[in-house]
């Protein structure tokens, strides 16, 4: 890396780049003014016209990211343009790789500290690597090489930070607290990027854990798997968590053998047995790249060197050039890269991308690798150089191909940075392509356009020359002929290949297709479009797990759709949302059944940014707004409700079902959207209220939302518990409209418009179905409370399971002053101590009742089971009670159970027991979630579809379903000792 010491960015050349446009440049500069104010180095900046400040501006303009983390960080930006880059970024890696020690005084950091410091680390790292790219003062070998710095010096330092917290809990004893991974047995391999040192800007990183059990740390040696894999799991929450510093790396650790049934930690004599006897071509091709960065760096070098007979052969390994071309094509036949582009391209995945020049390196190494030990090397631009110095490839292909890897390295980077997002794929839209042509230092998109055709057509006709004998790999799958009225016998075995087990029965449905008994199949244009659709949906629908049910849901979709032909048009183009279908149709029933009743909320699924675009309460506030603003009247914008709260649901849960959010953000974001459309509904039915009945003076509504909406726990299937609540002028005797209503039937009335709204059937289905039973005296009390009621009703009357259920409680919408004045009731409530006795005996036999009353279907009863949800949440609800009266101030309500079990158990229970029940919840949490979205009735794993048990095994994070029983098993277990030591009753 070239010393840029005193120079930095005032050596910047004019003009390297130039600003997205005059709003782009003029927000810019107005930032950095208000940046100004803090730091006097932004000040002097601004105040003269000098390329440093042209190129900062330009910067910022065109990267929101970069933009939004100098405002956040004023003093970022001051460091970059005031002092020497190199000592800067020295300095930050080293903080990293320091983040587990102490401060001098003796004490450890704890995981929060730790992950707070690699976080800020990180972060002034990307900043400041993003500017010194951009400005050119930086190619791409030291971006990759000063990301991936930072990637192992935060890998290492977490390791250590575990291995040292593993000795402090007793679990370990290490040979020296001051280097904890020395002599550790602990080895974590950096695969792909990271271990080639390539890091891109937005990178994941991909880790391989193996240990050594016998290395001589472990306290029970027996314990080792159990050990080292809760510890992998802290290290991924460490590494990529998102906190209010952000997160490091997202942190993959699938690349580990058989991913679907070992721990996330492998035994080395384990791992070694897998590749000697199963191993893959492709991951002899991952582990030309493995290098170890963390843990015992002396036995990860001892285990690479065991691998070697595994990754390079003794002989010329041919047969390698098939299995890797047949990567390859998967890559365009699973993701949809069959053309080069440049609108939409995948500079990665897609043709002539990144990912055949790595190939192109990878297949010729593991080839000629055994008998010429120069070709094992890991990064790609030494690769090419070693294959030309053995002769295998010219210096022509290689001059061209490091010329490409690093364009197309370059063009990955700048479309991450935009928004630090892990994608590499090139805008669709001019405006956005022209970002990126100007991040790169072209002056159009034009230019930047032949640039790269060029590049990717280079690559490609190299890549293809390399595999030009092998052309028979790339030939259709077999016969697929479904006309005539008898299935045809090479078609059969198709099937059969492609992972079908009935295929007559598959054969007879498609000829249904193809006779065009379906309207999305009766027009000629549909069933051509689907006759070229065929061979790939078939091979996709094939890898499915039970590929035969799969497919057949996927028949009673087409069944209902009105046309076709826009269907298999997107399909045919979009290889991707083929596999998203298949991913619902082999395991969620549920959603595939939502697909065929109501075919539009598949639109949702079009949009490109579906997986990119997290479902927080502002994007769906955005969404709800522009969706509802054509409505013309009160149905109309019921309806709409009805479409988009649906649409929502169903997108919602397809990010939870491919694992772009996790249980969690489901929760949210399904309680986000509840109320959203509970806000709207209210507002809508008001409107429609005071059309007929007038304004009662001084009339406020407001709703709380109780339960799990309330808690921010909502599943796809949840209905919604309410109270709603009103007040007026006691002076008042009715409404001022035209036929007036006294204030009972006002609010009455108000509230049943509301329900209706809510929970009738119509042609769009229902929004919610509604529960007011939490509301003052249930189900004989009115329907609407009035405040001064409630107020009394709860401070005198309530019995402690309506406290319990106080606890939950959220206003969510209506008039701000009630919901304050709500807010200040449940507060007061709650705050009052009790007879801690009492409380405990009430809840006690709250939860004897229960189990007496309804018990549990079986294991997977995860609300009811001894141990379950319930228990959980009247732990929480149980300490939040009776910490007043232990002189504890404890507020839960907006919060969620696991938040509010964490604040009151904080403070009230014993460290390991709420340490247990998070873990415990977390896990219910993640696999109620999944099982609620995908189908409707109780999880009974021999009737689901295999699809599902996947699913519930990753959301689980179990090699499969019988470990993850018995994981349920001792959770429930032990939690029901808790509830039991807690609530002394």
């Amino acid at each position: 890396m070239a010393d840029q010491t005193n120079t930095w960015l005032r050596a910047v050349a004019p003009d390297v780049i130039r600003p997205l446009n005059q709003t782009e440049l003029k927000a810019a500069v107005a930032a950095l003014k208000e940046i100004g104010r803090q730091e006097p180095a932004i000040a002097a900046l601004m105040a003269e016209e000098t390329p440093l400040k042209s190129f900062v501006t330009a910067a910022i303009s065109l990267s929101p990211y970069l933009r939004e983390t100098a405002t956040l960080k004023p003093a970022l930006l001051a460091s970059a343009v005031s002092e020497p880059l190199e000592p800067l970024l020295e300095g930050l890696v080293a903080d990293a790789r320091n983040a587990w020690r102490g401060n001098g005084d003796g004490a450890t950091p704890s995981e929060a500290e730790v992950m707070s410091r690699l976080r800020i680390a990180k972060r002034k790292l990307s900043f400041l690597v993003a500017l010194a790219d951009l400005s050119r003062l930086f190619d791409g070998r030291q971006t990759t090489g000063w990301l991936t710095a930072m990637a192992e010096a935060a890998v290492a330092a977490a390791v250590d930070h575990l291995l040292l917290a593993g000795e402090d809990a007793g679990k370990l004893k290490l040979a020296d607290r001051y280097a904890p991974s020395v002599g550790s047995g602990l080895i974590v391999l950096g695969m792909g990027k990271l271990g080639a040192r390539e890091l891109n800007y937005s990178s994941d990183i991909d880790l391989v854990v193996f240990f050594e059990p016998f290395a001589g740390i472990l306290v029970s040696p027996e314990d080792a798997t159990e050990t080292f894999g809760r510890m992998m799991r802290r290290l991924v929450r460490i590494m990529q968590e998102r906190s209010a510093d952000g997160y490091v790396f997202r942190t993959d650790l699938r690349l580990r053998p058989d991913p679907g049934s070992t721990p996330l930690a492998v035994p080395v004599e384990a791992a070694i047995l897998y590749y000697e006897g199963r191993g893959q071509n492709w991951e002899r091709a991952a582990f030309i790249k493995a290098r170890p960065v963390g843990g015992d760096l002396a036995a990860g070098e001892g285990f690479l060197r065991e691998l070697v007979p595994f990754v390079y052969r003794k002989y010329l390994d041919y047969a390698a050039i098939a299995d890797i071309h047949s990567i390859k094509r998967q890559i365009h036949a699973h993701k949809g890269f069959g053309a080069i582009a440049v609108k939409g391209h995948n500079v990665k995945l897609g043709r002539g991308g990144i990912r055949e020049i790595e190939f192109f390196a990878q297949t010729q190494q593991l080839i000629a690798g055994g008998r010429m030990p120069q070709l094992r090397v890991r990064a790609t631009e030494e690769a090419l150089q070693a294959l030309t110095d053995a002769s295998w490839i010219d210096d022509t292909t290689r001059t061209e191909l490091t010329e490409c890897y690093w364009f197309l390295r370059d063009i990955e980077h700048r479309i991450q940075m935009v928004y630090d997002e892990q994608t590499h794929v090139l805008p669709q839209t001019e405006a956005e392509l022209r970002r990126i042509a100007l991040m790169a230092g072209f002056a159009d998109t034009a230019s930047f356009s032949a640039r790269l055709e060029s590049v990717l057509k280079t690559v490609e006709r190299r890549y293809a020359k390399l595999f030009e004998h092998e052309g028979e790999l790339s030939g259709a799958h077999g016969n697929l002929v479904f006309t005539g009225q008898r299935d045809d016998p090479d078609t059969l075995k198709t099937l059969v290949a492609l992972g079908f087990e009935r295929p007559e029965d598959i054969s007879r449905v498609i000829r249904t297709w193809h006779y065009g008994r379906y309207r999305a199949t009766q027009s000629v244009e549909a069933r051509e479009r689907l006759t070229e659709l065929m061979p790939q949906l078939l091979k996709t629908f094939g890898e499915s797990r039970r590929a035969d049910e799969a497919l057949l849901r996927f028949d009673n979709f087409l069944s209902g759709l009105p046309a076709g032909i826009q269907l298999f048009s997107l399909l045919g183009k979009n290889p991707a949302l083929l596999e998203l279908i298949v991913n619902i149709m082999s395991s969620a029933p549920r959603l595939a059944d939502i697909i065929a009743s109501r075919p539009h909320v598949f639109d949702g699924m079009l949009d490109p940014s579906l997986m990119v675009q997290l479902p927080t309460r502002d994007y769906l506030s955005g969404r709800l707004e522009s969706f509802l603003a054509g409505a013309r009247h009160y149905e109309d914008l019921l309806d709409r409700l009805r479409i988009f709260a649906a649409e929502h649901r169903f997108l919602i849960g397809i990010r939870l079902l491919t694992g772009t959010i996790g249980g969690m953000q489901a929760g949210r974001a399904f309680t986000d959207l509840a109320a959203l459309i509970l806000e709207a509904a209210l507002a809508a039915v008001l409107r429609e209220i005071e059309a007929h009945h007038g304004r009662f003076p001084g009339g406020r509504v407001a709703i709380a939302g109780m339960g799990k909406l309330g808690s921010f726990e909502l599943t796809a299937g949840s209905d919604i518990d309410l109270i709603l609540l009103y007040d007026y002028d006691d002076e008042a005797g009715e409404s001022d409209g035209p036929k007036p209503l006294d204030p009972v039937r006002y609010f009455t009335r108000l509230t049943q418009r509301l329900i209706s709204a809510l929970s009738a059937p119509t042609a769009e289905g229902v929004l919610y179905e509604v529960d007011m039973r939490l509301r003052p005296s249930g189900n004989k009390g009115p329907v609407a409370t009035r405040l001064r009621a409630f107020e009394k009703y709860q401070k005198e009357e309530a019995w402690t399971w309506e406290h319990m259920a106080l606890t939950r409680a959220r206003p969510i919408c209506g008039d701000a002053d009630l919901i304050a004045d709500a807010e200040r009731i449940i507060a007061e409530v709650l705050e009052r101590p009790r007879e801690e006795a009492k409380t405990a005996r009430d809840v006690a036999e709250m939860r004897k009742l229960i189990d007496e009353e309804k018990p549990p279907r079986d294991i997977w009863d995860l609300k009811l089971i001894p141990g379950g949800l319930i228990d959980i949440e009247f732990i929480a609800q149980y300490l939040t009670l009776v910490a007043p009266a232990r002189g504890i101030a404890v507020k839960v309500n907006g919060l969620t159970t696991e938040e509010a079990l964490k604040a009151a158990g904080g403070a009230l229970m014993d460290v390991n027991d709420l340490d247990l029940c998070l873990e415990a919840i977390r896990l219910y949490s993640e696999i109620s979630q999944v099982t609620r979205l995908c189908i409707d009735g109780p999880f009974k794993p021999d009737a689901v579809p295999a699809g599902l048990i996947d699913l519930v095994c990753r959301a689980g994070d179990c090699p499969d379903i019988k470990t993850l029983e018995a994981e349920i098993k001792r959770l429930s277990k032990a939690v029901r000792k808790v509830f039991q030591t807690v609530v002394k009753g």
